[in-house]
């Protein structure tokens, strides 16, 4: 008896043991929602838009991926300060692409087409007839 007492007393305890249950409506037309925006996404691919292809493809993928913080990880209905985190946890990485692309152009005139010239050089002697190496000339005019 004194065993049931003690479950019984744990049963109203203010910690459930699921911190919210989404109903199921909810989780199916999550799923739904992200097979169709998967659908489009893979269909995209086929459609040439020019320059505006990556931009869709990428802004797809931020509403799946808003639907399942929202949905799965239980963010519409939890704290704000996760969403917070999460926000600012986004914006963080953002910043960081950000500082990178800066530096993308700085190495393009040592940048090769093809095969490096040592590299080169030894696939000719012992690979005849492997890629010719194309180097980029630099800002001088003189090639490396």
């Amino acid at each position: 008896m004194a065993h049931h007492a003690a479950d019984h007393a744990h049963s109203h305890e203010s910690h459930p043991e699921v911190g919210h249950v989404v109903p199921v409506r909810y989780l199916v037309g999550a799923g739904l929602a992200l097979l169709v925006l998967t659908i489009v996404t893979v269909a995209v691919r086929y459609v040439d838009l020019g320059e505006f292809n990556m931009p869709l493809a990428i802004g797809i993928a931020l509403v799946k991926a808003t639907i399942v913080a929202l949905i799965f990880m239980h963010l519409r209905w939890d704290r704000p300060f996760n969403l917070l985190v999460l926000v600012g946890s986004i914006l963080f990485v953002l910043l960081l692409i950000a500082f990178a692309s800066m530096d993308v152009h700085q190495y393009e005139p040592t940048l090769f087409d093809g095969n490096a010239p040592d590299a080169q050089a030894t696939l000719d002697a012992n690979a005849p007839g492997a890629p010719v190496a194309q180097v980029k000339p630099t800002q001088g005019g003189a090639a490396n």
